[in-house]
């Protein structure tokens, strides 16, 4: 069988819910996509390896269909530690106006990485994927041992070929037009404006490597699902379109917010977590965008006591409101029924193209 057919008889829909890392993948979420004909995803990034044990549990019995994990790959120690004491200073009136402490930036680096492989590789699932870098090729070996199909994000042909060179069986595909985190292989500030567009980067993808690809980035509406299959992907992958379902687990806040007017725009920034993710544009963003240095995980760890707090005030304005540049076309939707109305939508632009 060949890793093309593989990726097909995932789901019979080439739709796929991207992972959410912070709350808005859940269980539910992805036994109603995984139902519906797509793909659903657990984010194991943030969690314990036994929380993500336990969602995998819930999962599993919510839905007999097949659905994946993601994990993030740990990321090489390059933070300048008086940069994060400086941009932890200019915080110090942040902690004090939400009454929270600020995090430990030394909080953990890796995200438990070898203890949720070796709980994905004891209790195999159908699909796993790796955002933020690249596994050696044991890894992949081994996960192929235990029938479990790989995928590796990538933001470049460079990075693609990397994954194809060490054994993946597929790779995401991710355009500057996603929310949340650019899954970069290596975090250069220098290169944070320098990312490929979606339409661009999958015939660029395409051309260097023999893999299935999976496309993602600011993708909405069925139309978007058909043009990115047209121009070589052989799925699609969505996220902000399935953020303000009612499966989601964002905060409330959060959901509201991607179809607010008052967010007009989304904008890559570090200020939340050290590394380039688009969100919309809020308070915190504006004030703190511009001095947040590079240095992921330790600005994630050092923000998470103001965003949490900020959450429980009920003020959007400080928290991380991830978002693709799609997000104005997002659908309060059950995301089973989104996943209905996307394929309405993708055969009827497969029609009108012929």
């Amino acid at each position: 069988m060949s890793a093309l057919t593989d990726l097909s008889s995932f789901s019979a829909f080439p739709i796929i819910q991207a992972p959410m890392a912070g709350g808005g993948s859940t269980p539910r979420l992805a036994a109603a996509v995984s139902d519906a004909g797509g793909l659903g995803f657990l984010a194991a990034g943030y969690k314990t390896p036994e929380a993500m044990y336990e969602e995998i549990r819930q999962l599993r019995g919510l839905t007999s269909n097949p659905f994946g994990v993601n994990l993030f790959t740990p990321q090489p120690d390059t933070a300048d530690r008086s940069a994060v004491e400086v941009y932890a200073e200019q915080l110090a009136g942040e902690a004090a106006w939400y009454s929270t402490p600020l995090g430990d930036p030394e909080s953990g680096q890796d995200d438990a990485y070898d203890a949720k492989v070796a709980i994905l590789l004891d209790n195999p699932v159908p699909v796993v994927s790796f955002t933020f870098g690249c596994p050696d090729r044991p890894v992949f070996d081994a996960f192929a041992k235990a029938g479990t199909y790989t995928v590796v994000t990538v933001t470049t042909p460079g990075e693609a070929l990397a994954a194809q060179w060490a054994g993946a069986d597929a790779v995401c595909v991710q355009g500057t037009e996603a929310g949340g985190h650019q899954g970069t292989h290596r975090d250069d500030p220098e290169l944070d404006h320098a990312g490929f567009g979606l339409l661009s980067l999958v015939p660029q993808v395409r051309d260097a490597v023999q893999l299935p690809i999976i496309a993602t980035g600011g993708l909405m509406r069925g139309n978007q699902i058909a043009a990115v299959l047209a121009v070589g992907a052989d799925a699609a992958q969505l996220g902000t379109a399935f953020l303000v379902s009612p499966e989601s687990g964002a905060n409330a806040l959060h959901k509201r917010a991607v179809t607010d007017p008052v967010y007009a725009r989304t904008e890559f920034t570090r200020a939340f977590s050290g590394r380039p993710a688009r969100g919309l544009v809020n308070r915190f963003m504006r004030e703190h965008g511009p001095y947040a240095p590079a240095g992921y995980p330790q600005i994630h760890h050092l923000t998470a006591g103001i965003r949490k707090a900020a959450a429980a005030a009920g003020d959007p304005q400080a928290m991380a409101l991830w978002a693709g540049q799609g997000h104005r076309l997002a659908r309060d939707l059950p995301a089973g029924e989104l996943v209905a109305v996307l394929m309405e939508e993708l055969n009827a632009a497969r029609k009108a193209l012929g």
